[in-house]
């Protein structure tokens, strides 16, 4: 009796992996390196309390990309800021808290976003601007 048990759990279990694992693929951009990118699966990989779970910022550090985030991802600095190139209808609406913050950081654009904020949902390609080139050469088209 405790085989069968097993067996129609394991079954179960299959055919729930087999219909609802979704995957997504993110890319980060960082000027004069390759672009990396990461395949993340949604409520699988591990949440390290930086940012919200889901976030690009507990995705890169949980595939070891360095994205600087000097709050610890409590939406309290810019330095995870992104620009995302592709995929912005895969990431989580901007709240009034990122909005407002968002505001500070060097380099803004129409499409960026604080990557401790923004909850991946999809694929998604960000680029991580070079503060020091904005500084030198202002913002870019």
């Amino acid at each position: 009796m405790m085989e069968v048990r097993e067996g129609i759990v394991a079954l179960a279990d299959e055919a729930h992996t087999d219909t609802d694992t979704k995957t997504c693929k993110v890319t980060f951009l960082r000027s004069n390196s390759e672009p990396v990118t990461v395949v993340y699966e949604p409520g699988v990989t591990p949440y390290h309390d930086h940012g919200k779970e889901g976030s690009l910022l507990d995705i890169a550090l949980n595939f070891g990309f360095d994205l600087e985030h000097s709050c610890g991802g409590n939406c309290a600095c810019t330095t995870c800021h992104v620009i995302v190139k592709q995929g912005e209808e895969n990431l989580t609406e901007m709240d009034d808290d990122e909005e407002d913050r968002l505001y500070m950081a060097d380099g803004l654009t129409l499409h960026s976003r604080l990557g401790c904020q923004c909850v991946v949902t999809g694929d998604v390609t960000v680029e991580i601007p070079d503060v020091l080139d904005f500084i030198r050469h202002g913002p870019r088209s």
